[in-house]
């Protein structure tokens, strides 16, 4: 992706994040972003091209910032115990950065306009069925002798969670630290609901 595609990117996430999906308007972002309206258009075609785009990139974002030893330089380290690393990674979705923070608003903003623009459906359902298998995968390693949809369902509770975690403690409803320490205990709960 070319570095002003992706300063267009970058720019629509923070906008999205400050002022919603509706506040998202082709002059200001163009302006955020420091390129032309037109080269917006060239890039995007529409606005609904911007939002679907947006929401690829703060999901490949995500990717890069729970990959572990993929995600490069800055990413934590994978760790050896499974369990542990599945905690990791959907903890990560819960750190008080700019890129994580301005991840979780605009992601929620996309979900909820999706309700409305049915063109943002596939994209989010794309994105979330992604993380969801992924989470799944993590659990098959930690619980070996689950089932997969065992996973797959426990795996679609826990990113739930996580979103939901996430909008209370953006939000002030809920401080960091006990967001955390619920997604701890969910986890372990989901790993103790497969056992014998």
């Amino acid at each position: 992706m070319s570095d002003r595609r992706t300063g267009i990117l970058e720019a629509a996430t923070r906008i999205i994040a400050r002022r919603g999906v509706r506040g998202l308007r082709m002059g200001e972002l163009a302006a955020e972003a420091g390129v032309s309206t037109s080269l917006i258009y060239y890039h995007f075609t529409d606005r609904a091209g911007v939002l679907q785009q947006t929401l690829e990139f703060i999901s490949d974002r995500a990717d890069r910032y729970t990959a572990g030893d993929a995600g490069g330089p800055d990413a934590p380290p994978r760790a050896a115990d499974p369990r542990t690393d599945l905690e990791q990674v959907l903890l990560l979705e819960l750190q008080d950065t700019v890129d994580v923070r301005e991840n979780s608003i605009a992601w929620g903003e996309l979900r909820a306009t999706a309700v409305f623009e049915p063109d943002l459906r596939e994209e989010l359902a794309r994105s979330t069925h992604s993380w969801v298998h992924d989470v799944a995968d993590l659990l098959a390693r930690a619980d070996p002798l689950g089932t997969a949809p065992a996973h797959a369902a426990a795996a679609e509770r826990l990113t739930a969670l996580v979103e939901g975690l996430s909008v209370r403690w953006l939000s002030g409803s809920l401080p960091l630290d006990q967001a955390r320490r619920l997604l701890r205990g969910a986890v372990e709960a989901e790993l103790e609901r497969s056992r014998p």
